[in-house]
């Protein structure tokens, strides 16, 4: 089953209700979107803090701060409801980092860059994983180990708005009008980019490509 991407009209339902003070509107936009924002947490959330900040924890926060802010957010939509929800809870994220690791300085060497540094980097190791899938048995674990370093090694050579449309895209599971305006570009730029990451990594995979 595919991620939940709300056409125009639904979102503007959506905003509707909002705004006529329907009080299970909120609700049922968190039910909706709730896996794709688990999915943006997980990936961004900071490897020195897992197991000590679950994801649904961090959506439950930011559904708290949504409630304060959504008269300000209704007021004027520069996003899509759902691109502003993923925004507040990557927001609520970086706080929980700056909060539990105060001025410790990620490590950029395996980490990939956000372009508009609003929220948390996502994990290289994590994008690397979900790009090279999870079928794989015993006899094939040290195989598999081998090409998920060097997948992960190819990421992190790709410019960091590349790094970031594959995260968007594969990991996330973004639509390519979602990806770009999260990235603050044209759509096209956005589409060109991602083929261009694409062929990149393949090229310096080579065989594994």
């Amino acid at each position: 089953m595919g991620p939940a991407v709300e056409s125009d009209s639904e979102s503007a339902e959506l905003i509707d209700r909002l705004r006529g003070g329907d009080p299970t509107a909120l609700a049922e936009v968190f039910t909706r979107h709730r896996d794709r924002l688990r999915r943006m947490v997980e990936m961004r959330l900071d490897r020195r803090l897992q197991g000590r900040i679950d994801a649904s924890d961090v959506i439950q926060e930011a559904h708290l701060e949504v409630t304060g802010r959504l008269s300000q957010y209704l007021n004027d939509p520069k996003l899509p409801l759902f691109l502003w929800l993923r925004l507040v809870v990557g927001e609520r994220l970086a706080k929980l980092h700056r909060t539990h690791l105060g001025a410790q300085k990620r490590d950029a060497a395996i980490e990939v860059s956000i372009f508009r540094e609003a929220l948390p980097a996502a994990s290289s190791a994590a994008l690397a994983a979900h790009l090279l899938g999870k079928h794989t048995s015993p006899t094939q674990a040290a195989v598999r180990a081998e090409r998920l370093l060097r997948l992960q090694e190819a990421i992190n050579t790709l410019d960091p708005i590349d790094r970031e449309i594959l995260s968007l895209r594969h990991f996330e599971e973004l639509s390519r009008s979602e990806a770009a305006q999260s990235l603050g570009i044209e759509e096209a730029a956005a589409a060109k980019r991602y083929v261009r990451a694409m062929k990149r990594l393949k090229d310096l995979l080579g065989d594994d490509g």
